[in-house]
């Protein structure tokens, strides 16, 4: 049996167009910020998003909005918000994506 034919013809081209965003997608992480680092009641909370490049620089925003740099690593990130006495920063790392679609609903 032989498949049908797309009805749409642009459907190959737009699988072809979210591969290539798998492919070339930055890595997304969280900085966050911890008190008691360690301990049975420490705890934690997210300072800054971050995109990561695969052969380059990390570009890092606040969640506030008024933090906005661009470091030559996401790890230079931790070293930012980590300054206050018994605070420790850290990365948190999401998921590489695994799907990508042309629809901003389909991608929901």
């Amino acid at each position: 049996m032989t498949a049908a034919p797309s009805p749409n013809p642009r459907v190959p081209f737009d699988q072809e167009l979210c591969g290539l965003v798998l492919d070339t997608a930055p890595r997304l992480f969280a900085v966050v910020q911890v008190c008691g680092d360690g301990l049975a009641d420490a705890d934690g909370w997210v300072v800054a998003w971050g995109l990561a490049d695969s052969d380059g620089p990390a570009h890092v925003i606040g969640i506030d909005g008024r933090a906005r740099m661009t470091l030559a690593s996401p790890e230079r990130a931790v070293r930012h918000f980590a300054g206050r006495p018994g605070i420790t920063a850290r990365l948190v790392w999401l998921a590489q994506p695994s799907a990508a679609a042309m629809d901003r609903a389909e991608a929901a």
